[in-house]
C-alpha cells in the first residue's frame, strides 16, 4: 500500500510563503510610474527605492539562520511574513518618502529568514529521495510569485490606485499566517499526519542526524579559507553576474514596458507575467533533465559548469532586447533570458556542490555565494535606474546585463574546474582582481 502524502501540505505552505515573499517584492516595480510621480523621483532614485529591502535582506541573510536555528521553523515564518506583510501595509498608508523607504527596509529584515527556514522546514519533513523535488517546489515561487503578484498589483493599481494595492498584497500575508500557525507543527506532533507517515519521516530523519554525528568531527573550513579556493571565487562571480540579470527584470521590467514600450500599467502587469510563468515551467523541467544527463561521475569532475556556461551564453539574448520592435519578440527575448538566467543560478549551486569536498562546507559556501549574488543584486535597480536617466532609455541598461551574462559565462568556463576543500590549496589570485 501507497504510504499516504500528507506531508505535501506543508510543502504547498512553504511553495505559498515563497510566492507571496516575491508578490511583495515585485509589487513597487509594478507600481512605479504612480509613486514616481506622486514623489516627484527620478529614474535614478526610484532604482535606489527599488533596492532598499535589498540591503537589509542581505545584512540579516545569516543572523536569520541563526533565528532559526534557536526558535524553530514554526515561529519563524510566522514572524517572518507577519513583519514583511506589515511593512507591506505600512508602504501603503505611510505619506512621505522617508517612511516608504523604512518601510521598504522592514520588508528586508521579515524576509531574511524566508530560505533559510525553508530549508530547515525540509530537513525535518522531507525524506532524502524526495527533497530535490521539494526544493524546486517551492523555489517554483520565486517565480509564481512575480507572475500571479504583477497581474493582481496591476490590477489593483488600476482599479483602486498603488496605496490600496499594498494594502491588500500585505493582508494575504496575514491569511497565509493563519494558516501556518493552524496547520504547521513538527512531525513528531502534527495530529493530521498518519502514523506510518509519521514513522517514515522520522526514520528518515533519524539517519540524516547519524549521519550529520559522525561528520561532525570533520574539521570545518572559515570564510577565508574557502576563499582561498579559485573555484569558490567562480562560484561566488558566476552567481552575481546571474543574479544581477534576475533583479533587474525583478525591478525594472513593468517600468520598461510602460516608458519604453508604451503600454499601461495594466498591459504592463500582464506582460511581465509571461516571462515568470515560462521560467516557473520550464525551469523546473530543465532542472531534471540535466540531472538525468549528467552523470555521477561528471558531477564529480565539475562539468555542470558547462551547463552553467551555456545557460549564461543563452540568457545573454537580453542585450538585444532595446534593438527589437516588436512586443512579441520583446517578451520572447526576455522570457529566454529570463529561464536560462535562472537556470543558471540553480545549476550554478548545484556545482557549487558538485565542487565541495564535504558537506560540512556547504552553509558557509552557500553563504559566500549568496553573498556576491545580492551584492550584485542590490546593484541592479541603482544602476539601471541611473543609466536610464543619464541616457534617457534602457538600451544601455540592457548592455551592461547582458555584457555581465557574458562575463559570467567565461567565468563559469575558466574558474570552476577545481574542488572546493582543505586538499585544494590553489589560491584565488585572478579572482580577486576580477
Amino acid at each position: 500500500m501507497r504510504t499516504p502524502r500528507r506531508r505535501w501540505w506543508v510543502y504547498t505552505l512553504l511553495f505559498l510563503l515563497v510566492a507571496i515573499n516575491y508578490m511583495d517584492r515585485s509589487a513597487l516595480s509594478v507600481a512605479a510610474t504612480p509613486i514616481s510621480q506622486e514623489f516627484g523621483l527620478s529614474p535614478g532614485q526610484m532604482g535606489v527605492l527599488l533596492s532598499t529591502f535589498l540591503w537589509t535582506y542581505l545584512i540579516c541573510l545569516i543572523p536569520a539562520g541563526i533565528l532559526t536555528d534557536r526558535i524553530g521553523t514554526r515561529w519563524t515564518n510566522a514572524l517572518s511574513i507577519a513583519v514583511w506583510s506589515a511593512a507591506t501595509v505600512l508602504a501603503g498608508v505611510v505619506r512621505g518618502f522617508g517612511a516608504l523607504v523604512g518601510a521598504r527596509l522592514l520588508m528586508g529584515v521579515g524576509e531574511s529568514t524566508t530560505y533559510p527556514a525553508c530549508g530547515r522546514v525540509v530537513q525535518e519533513w522531507a525524506p532524502a529521495s524526495e527533497r530535490g523535488r521539494v526544493v524546486a517546489t517551492y523555489n517554483s515561487g520565486a517565480y509564481a510569485g512575480p507572475a500571479l503578484g504583477s497581474l493582481l498589483t496591476a490590477a489593483l493599481v488600476t482599479a483602486y490606485g498603488w496605496r490600496t494595492a499594498f494594502v491588500v498584497l500585505g493582508g494575504i500575508g496575514f491569511l497565509w499566517l493563519a494558516a501556518w500557525l493552524i496547520w504547521f507543527r513538527d512531525p513528531a506532533d502534527a495530529k493530521w499526519l498518519g502514523e506510518e507517515e509519521r514513522a517514515t519521516i522520522l526514520r528518515e530523519r533519524g539517519l540524516a542526524l547519524e549521519t550529520s554525528a559522525e561528520t561532525s568531527a570533520e574539521p570545518r573550513a572559515g570564510v577565508l579559507e574557502l576563499l582561498r579556493h579559485r573555484s569558490m571565487w567562480g562560484v561566488a562571480l558566476v552567481q552575481s553576474a546571474a543574479v544581477y540579470t534576475q533583479y533587474l527584470f525583478l525591478t525594472w521590467l513593468p517600468g520598461y514596458l510602460e516608458q519604453a514600450r508604451g503600454l499601461s500599467v495594466l498591459r504592463s502587469g500582464a506582460f511581465t507575467a509571461i516571462p515568470y510563468v515560462v521560467a516557473m515551467v520550464l525551469g523546473i523541467a530543465i532542472g531534471v533533465v540535466v540531472d538525468r544527463v549528467l552523470s555521477t561521475q561528471g558531477r564529480a569532475t565539475g562539468r555542470r559548469r558547462l551547463v552553467v556556461a551555456g545557460f549564461l551564453l543563452v540568457s545573454s539574448v537580453v542585450l538585444l532586447t532595446p534593438f527589437v520592435g516588436s512586443i512579441t519578440l520583446v517578451l520572447a527575448l526576455i522570457s529566454i533570458s529570463l529561464t536560462c538566467v535562472s537556470s543558471a543560478v540553480s545549476m550554478n549551486l548545484a556545482l557549487l556542490a558538485d565542487l565541495l569536498r564535504s558537506p560540512r562546507l556547504a552553509g558557509r559556501a552557500n553563504s559566500i555565494a549568496m553573498v556576491g549574488g545580492n551584492t550584485f543584486g542590490i546593484a541592479a535597480p541603482i544602476v539601471t535606474g541611473y543609466v536610464v536617466q543619464a541616457t534617457g532609455s534602457y538600451t544601455a541598461a540592457f548592455v551592461v546585463a547582458g555584457v555581465f551574462l557574458l562575463l559570467g559565462t567565461t567565468v563559469a568556463l575558466t574558474m570552476t574546474r577545481t574542488p572546493i576543500g582543505r586538499d585544494d590549496p590553489a589560491p584565488a589570485t585572478t579572482a580577486a582582481t576580477a
